[in-house]
């Protein structure tokens, strides 16, 4: 691949143009605003000049659109003929291909991928050329897909430095509806509840509000797009986890009740819901996509001053030990925190030694 044209510049389109720009590739950047392809093309993801002006045939065309768009401009572009092969990387799969077969397009240049990447924040000021990296990148080939079209996606995934996962779309909408997005809508109703809380109740979040509401701070009308693509799938999902909600509701009432029976089928629920989480939870991938593995934490009190978390890791070096994740917990109304750093458990011991030799202040577990 040498050259690409990149049609939509926000978060995803212009961060798989720093990508490419960075790996030598030149791209051509396209939005209906021309200001956000201005911002991508200052931002150094390649040129914003009209695509008028581009000889020839670039190599990939990629769309980065909203999924309601995604058939149209793929149409529009491939009736150009702007590329040898195109390619979209919108949140659903099997929508756009059923709209573009219906307009009657020939989609042997076509593949549908989704690169499962993301941030809260959208727009091209948010782009970065690492944001795939490492990151599972979705391809949905059909037995009419050419295999250069194909190898051309490849290399767009390896260029952005991210890893091929080759599924059917329809799949893929299913799946995503069950990892990405139910739990927008989920994380979005819960920090609902905190909109007319009271002010003492909102003071007593803790980690545990931010780490559920942290990606309610998406974009609204990005995310309509997005379950309007995918609804059936998502309301599938949600239908079974609100049969959880009823049965844990019925079960808390039942904690509250005077028969001791129904007490203890209210104890019963709870316990069961519970333990099908940490099963569901110990399904996730660990690092790296490689099978989960249970991390020790050790707490360290840290103040909030410039410098601290670079001497915790330095000091964490010295000693040998790997940090595999890593969270802050502010506190309330002061200028600290603590910083719970996740390692091996055979490595906790010679890390605490270590943090207390240097005068950190440690949490006992």
């Amino acid at each position: 691949m040498r050259t690409a044209v990149v049609i939509g510049t926000g978060l995803i389109g212009t961060s798989a143009a720093l990508a490419l720009t960075a790996r030598g590739i030149t791209v051509h950047l396209a939005d209906h605003d021309p200001a956000q392809a201005r911002t991508a093309a200052a931002l150094g993801a390649g040129t914003d000049e009209p695509l008028d002006s581009v000889q020839g045939k670039v190599d990939l065309a990629i769309v980065a659109v909203p999924p309601a768009h995604v058939a149209a401009a793929l149409a529009d572009a491939i009736g150009r003929d702007l590329a040898r092969a195109y390619v979209d990387v919108a949140s659903v799969k099997g929508g756009p291909r059923r709209e573009l077969a219906a307009l009657g397009v020939d989609v042997a240049a076509y593949i549908g991928t989704h690169p499962m990447a993301g941030k809260e924040r959208s727009g091209p000021l948010a782009a970065t050329a690492d944001l795939f990296e490492g990151r599972p990148w979705v391809l949905t080939p059909t037995r009419d897909t050419d295999h250069e079209v194909l190898n051309l996606a490849l290399e767009l995934v390896a260029l952005c430095k991210a890893v091929p996962v080759v599924m059917d779309a329809d799949a893929h909408d299913r799946a995503v509806a069950l990892v990405s997005h139910t739990p927008q809508l989920v994380s979005s109703m819960v920090a609902a509840r905190l909109e007319d809380a009271d002010e003492t109740a909102v003071r007593l979040c803790g980690q545990g509000i931010r780490d559920v509401t942290r990606i309610a701070a998406s974009d609204p009308r990005m995310w309509v797009e997005i379950l309007s693509a995918n609804p059936g799938p998502v309301a599938d999902v949600l239908a079974g986890i609100a049969a959880d909600l009823a049965e844990t509701v019925e079960a808390l009432r039942g904690l509250q009740s005077s028969d001791e029976e129904k007490r203890r089928g209210g104890a019963a629920g709870i316990e069961d819901v519970l333990k099908r989480g940490n099963a569901g939870r110990v399904r996730v991938p660990g690092k790296h996509g490689a099978a989960p593995i249970t991390y020790e934490t050790v707490g360290v009190f840290i103040s909030d001053r410039p410098g601290e978390l670079a001497r915790i890791f330095a000091d964490a070096g010295r000693a040998g030990v790997n940090i595999e994740d890593v969270r802050i917990e502010h506190a309330t109304g002061q200028q600290a925190g603590l910083v719970q750093l996740m390692v091996e458990p055979r490595a906790v011991p010679v890390l605490e030694a270590e943090l207390r030799d240097r005068g950190w202040s440690l949490r006992q577990q």
